[in-house]
């Protein structure tokens, strides 16, 4: 059953930031009714779908499998991304050039930005048979690339021609203020531009170029007037010189480039390094990411109080990185690592506890929270007699929410009408009950609706016709959700043995490697419960 909702959150510290514990494509159905076109920046870090075992992810399924599953969440991250928002995706080699082709399907061949390349090695693999391989990338796509928004890069490095510094500290270099070069150094040329300027000797200096003739200033006597003060005399073997300072950029910027190096933005030996500094007594996460490498997504894709996402969410980086630079979060997690992980890093956060990563950098001190949420369980469930039922976890209130999340209503409960559980528009509600209803019931509820009204009621079963009625719209529980979810799975985990089996092929010799039939969920779906 595909969990239409999200269940009550462990604790409620009233912020926008949310963490969910469950599969990513159920929470991003659940999430879309609110955060539909909302989302500035999604970063997911996928499996790579490499065959390699990791401590938290089993990362290998069939070739065409792991398409199909991203092709699923790639649609509904899409769906959630804001139309100025970008998707930013790390892969390697094994699925990167796949997953290109089918976000331009998804996408928009027209929407793809760009593919970065991260350095993720600092050092060759000497033992590699072929390419030590170093490298990573980032895909990135616009969900609409004419209304894509970015932030350039800030850059600290100032060009050795600098060399001077006003007293103020400020880097400058000097470049004449006779006009050098092309038709416009001449005082035929620019005869308004040839007139002298006082040196610090009090002596007349005019232009003069390189031949002895007369030639122009740069500027007119406005302008000179204007910036003298970035006029330096330099006194030579002929004489005084003028020229005028060029100051180094305050807050340089640039876009960004297309190759990331480990120097810039970390490696993978840095984002162990900070895991394992953050808790030196759990096994490591296997596939990190440093906190420079998401600094820099997050800087170019979106601004303070924004919303980025992340669906993979791993070790918690993003989250982790997003909080310190004063982002809203989203992120959603299947693996227990989500609590032996993701939580505790977060608290650190919060605390102030976390002096690693891009702290110092950000200046980030501590504060602010987020919220804890599971998916729902499973609503409908098989009784003994082998019929679909509404799940005995489900209470009243619980059924109303999850319901008016299937039709698309807002749940809005209201404590002066009780059929009122939600609506669409400020006229079309939503009415949920387990009780089986007559036409004399139905009729009180179409008189009480009126004729201006019009009221959606899920019930149990009803008697009567439901189109006597014109203002009500009459559908039976369970049956008339069960074609429209998947359900009676509570793991959502996505395994090899229940996918579906090929045609039998002869018994081939015992063999030690691992069968498929072993292998633990990489995205968190139930094969038989996805869509």
């Amino acid at each position: 059953m595909v969990s239409v909702g999200l269940s009550t959150p462990k604790w409620n510290c009233g912020f926008d930031n949310r963490l969910i514990f469950g599969d990513n494509l159920l929470a991003l159905k659940a999430l879309e009714q609110e955060f539909a076109g909302k989302v500035k920046c999604v970063f997911i870090d996928p499996p790579y779908n490499t065959g390699s075992a990791f401590e938290h992810y089993d990362d290998g399924v069939e070739h065409s499998i792991w398409l199909s599953l991203m092709r699923d969440r790639l649609v509904m991250l899409r769906n959630l991304l804001s139309d100025d928002g970008s998707l930013w995706v790390t892969l390697d080699d094994n699925e990167a050039h796949y997953l290109k082709v089918m976000c331009d399907e998804i996408f928009g061949r027209a929407n793809f930005i760009g593919n970065a390349i991260w350095e993720k090695a600092d050092s060759p693999r000497m033992d590699a048979q072929f390419f030590s391989v170093r490298h990573d990338h980032l895909i990135v796509f616009g969900k609409d690339i004419t209304k894509t928004t970015w932030n350039k890069l800030r850059t600290d490095e100032t060009a050795a021609h600098y060399d001077k510094l006003d007293e103020y500290g400020r880097k400058y270099y000097l470049k004449p203020l006779r006009a050098m070069g092309g038709q416009g150094d001449s005082r035929a040329a620019r005869p308004t531009l040839y007139y002298a300027l006082t040196a610090p000797d009090g002596s007349q200096i005019f232009p003069k170029r390189q031949d002895g003739t007369d030639g122009a200033w740069r500027w007119n006597k406005a302008k000179v007037e204007l910036e003298k003060s970035r006029i330096d005399w330099i006194q030579g073997r002929n004489g005084w010189t003028p020229n005028y300072r060029i100051y180094a950029e305050e807050n340089a910027q640039r876009p960004p480039e297309t190759i990331w190096t480990h120097g810039d933005v970390g490696s993978n030996r840095t984002s162990k390094a900070e895991i394992k500094s953050l808790f030196p007594e759990l096994v490591p996460f296997g596939t990190p990411k440093p906190e420079k490498l998401l600094q820099r997504v997050v800087h170019i894709a979106s601004n303070r109080d924004d919303l980025v996402l992340d669906s993979f969410a791993g070790s918690g980086t993003t989250g982790a990185v997003a909080h310190k630079m004063g982002r809203r979060w989203i992120m959603v997690e299947l693996g227990e690592h989500c609590h032996t992980h993701i939580i505790p890093r977060l608290k650190k956060v919060i605390d102030d506890e976390d002096k690693g990563g891009i702290t110092e950098a950000v200046g980030w001190q501590g504060g602010g929270g987020f919220r804890y949420f599971h998916l729902a369980p499973s609503l409908l469930e098989t009784d003994k007699w082998g019929r679909e039922v509404i799940s005995k976890e489900y209470n009243a209130t619980m059924l109303a929410e999850a319901l008016c999340k299937l039709e698309n209503f807002t749940y809005a409960p209201s404590d002066a009408v009780y059929w009122q559980h939600g609506h669409s528009t400020e006229r079309d509600f939503i009415y949920v009950t387990t009780q089986t209803l007559g036409p004399d019931q139905l009729q009180q509820l179409s008189d009480e609706v009126g004729a201006d009204r019009s009221l959606l009621v899920l019930c149990a079963a009803f008697r009567g016709t439901a189109d006597r009625w014109s203002n009500l719209t009459v559908k039976k529980i369970p049956n008339h959700i069960k074609y429209r979810c998947e359900w009676g799975h509570d793991d959502y985990s996505l395994k090899v043995e229940n996918l579906p089996k090929a045609s039998p092929k002869p018994v081939a010799a015992p063999s030690s490697k691992l069968k498929a039939s072993e292998q633990t969920d990489l995205f968190g779906g139930d094969e038989e419960g996805q869509p």
